[in-house]
């Protein structure tokens, strides 16, 4: 069964697509993926400052993809759908193949 995509369906995945294009944002939900954390942890995990996570959230949370839970005086982040967990997963099954010199960073023209 092929679903029809709408307008809601291809702005849904137009946040996605700008979730997904900073390297940070997306090694953000990849690290959702398997289990919610709190920004601190996320922040040496993925080693970036607390301030540029704190941004990258943010973004993520207006894009409505993660969501802060309250615990006690802190927050964890947490994937704001179930789905999104298994999509993710799919993702990194596909394999691209990529002109090597394609994109090299800011200047990428793909």
């Amino acid at each position: 069964m092929t679903l029809t995509a709408s307008l809601s369906h291809t702005a849904a995945v137009a946040r996605l697509g700008h979730a997904l294009s900073d390297s940070t944002r997306a090694a953000i939900l990849l690290a959702l993926r398997t289990a919610p954390a709190y920004p601190s942890d996320l922040a040496d995990e993925l080693g970036v400052t607390r301030q540029a996570l704190s941004n990258h959230l943010a973004c993520l949370r207006g894009c409505g993809l993660v969501e802060s839970v309250a615990d006690g005086r802190r927050s964890r982040y947490e994937l704001a759908d179930p789905h999104l967990a298994p999509a993710l997963d799919e993702l990194m099954r596909v394999v691209l193949l990529v002109e090597p010199d394609c994109c090299n960073g800011d200047g990428c023209t793909c």
